[in-house]
């Protein structure tokens, strides 16, 4: 029996409120769970487990895997970029040393042939014997040319490669019987002049540069220098004139006679060829022949050029055409980086090999 006194009895007073009872028949409400943090929503999102739940440490491997192919997808394909345009670069050279020096424009029509002589006259230069005699062939045998001129703008240079040239107009002069003109432009002396005379007529500017017939050989001495320094020259030569013109050695009378010769010889050659070339339009003077240089308009006095004219001029008034053709050869870009890529590759043996052991 209950005692109503009794600890723990719960006095089943009508009273007291009562806990519900489970009603089998009353549908039962279901329980619904709060919303995912917004870092699984990512996290689903993209495929993968939040950091520190389970499954992140592969997630986080499949993301280095991925990104290590994609690093390496992206070297490839810059190292593909890289040959390609290496690639594309050599064609270009070599497309552009087989076009070097090809008429502009149809060398079958009638037109003034032109071949520029332009800068120092040297040997490996633009203005070299190679290059310019290579494209007065070329403008000699088309049958369109009419006549060819030389557009001149040179201080001089090599006698040698004058010469050259010189007697290379002069041959195809004969052979094809074209007349040939020059066209003086800023200034045509020494070598320059050399050329020139080769042509039929000389046509200059009023104050272009003109004339400066003479050969000349020049250096340094140091050996005044060198005794207040007290530094000395060792020189061994086999040959008692081995080391002629050696700038740190002294002159003597004997080795200064024989240059001299050597000059007034080449000299003559260059009066000579002006005269040839000149004929009896050249007034001579006691000046003419020293080395002096005069205006374009005291040239056409001396005889020294024919008469004021520029290129176009003599295309439509001399030649009787207006169509100009350039035929001249030059260092082409390609080749020039073709020579500083060799040079650069024969230094590189050279170093090389002075690196070896026992070569010095």
């Amino acid at each position: 029996m209950n005692d109503p006194n009794r600890p723990g009895n719960i006095d089943p007073s009508p009273d007291s409120p009562r806990e519900p009872e489970f009603d089998r028949n009353r549908p039962q409400t279901q329980y619904d769970p709060a919303p995912p943090a917004p870092e699984m929503i990512a996290s689903r999102a993209q495929g993968s487990a939040p950091a520190g739940g389970p499954g992140w440490e592969r997630a986080t491997l499949e993301k280095l895997a991925f990104a290590a192919l994609n690093e390496q997808k992206s070297t490839r394909r810059w190292k593909t970029f890289v040959r390609l345009s290496w690639l594309a670069f050599f064609i270009a050279l070599v497309w552009l040393a087989l076009h070097r020096g090809t008429p502009s424009s149809d060398a079958t029509v009638p037109h003034t042939a032109v071949v520029e002589i332009k800068g120092e006259i040297a040997d490996g230069a633009d203005a070299s014997a190679e290059f310019v005699n290579a494209a007065l062939k070329a403008a000699f045998e088309d049958e369109g040319s009419r006549a060819i001129v030389l557009l001149i703008n040179s201080p001089g240079g090599s006698p040698v490669q004058a010469g050259m040239m010189n007697d290379e107009i002069l041959r195809l002069k004969a052979q094809y019987k074209k007349p040939v003109y020059a066209v003086v432009g800023e200034t045509c002396a020494s070598a320059a002049y050399y050329i020139a005379v080769a042509a039929d007529k000389i046509y200059v500017d009023k104050a272009s540069i003109v004339g400066s017939i003479g050969a000349l050989m020049d250096g340094f001495g140091f050996t005044g220098l060198m005794d207040k320094l007290g530094i000395e020259r060792r020189l061994l030569t086999a040959g008692d004139n081995k080391g002629f013109l050696d700038p740190f050695s002294p002159q003597n009378d004997k080795q200064r006679a024989f240059a001299l010769a050597m000059l007034e010889q080449i000299h003559q050659q260059f009066i000579a060829v002006v005269k040839a070339g000149r004929g009896k339009r050249l007034k001579e003077t006691p000046e003419m022949f020293s080395g002096l240089f005069w205006s374009g308009q005291q040239a056409i006095e001396l005889g020294l050029a024919d008469q004021l004219g520029t290129l176009d001029y003599v295309a439509r008034e001399v030649v009787k055409t207006d169509e100009i053709i350039d035929y001249t050869r030059r260092d082409n870009v390609a080749e020039r980086l073709a020579k500083k890529f060799g040079a650069s590759l024969g230094e590189g043996a050279v170093k090389t090999l002075k690196a070896l052991p026992g070569l010095r």
